[in-house]
């Protein structure tokens, strides 16, 4: 388990403004620095491409339409996240199943443990 996450740069990809928030300071009490923020699914997209983070976290749902294709490219990139959803583990396809989810309404320590896990399985070497 990492122990800090201090100055990991997080970006949000968040539809509903008050639970950004939340996340926000959560992020900052971590000691985390936002990267940025995106709340529809084509600025996650071009903020996935073009901000430089450590790690993002992904509501599942941005207002409609599922945020999966920014999942997709970060993968591609080799880039960590964490999916936040209020659906639990049946609204997260197979192909994700080894991704942190932090169902909502989560608690600080959730946020931080999920962040961590990301974070440890991206660090950990391919193959043995």
């Amino acid at each position: 388990m990492i122990d800090s996450l201090k100055d990991i740069r997080v970006l949000i990809v968040e539809d509903e403004a008050m639970v950004m928030m939340l996340i926000e300071d959560i992020l900052d009490e971590l000691g985390c620095k936002v990267a940025g923020v995106a709340s529809e699914l084509g600025e996650a997209l071009t903020k996935s491409e073009e901000e430089e983070f450590d790690i993002a976290i992904l509501d599942v749902n941005l207002n409609g339409a599922r945020s999966f294709r920014v999942a997709e490219k970060l993968a591609e990139l080799r880039v960590p996240f964490v999916f936040s959803t209020g659906y639990g583990f049946a609204g997260v396809p197979a192909a994700f199943h080894g991704v942190p989810i932090l169902v909502k309404p989560f608690r600080d320590q959730d946020l931080r443990e999920a962040l961590a896990t990301a974070l440890q399985s991206a660090a950990a070497p391919v193959g043995r």
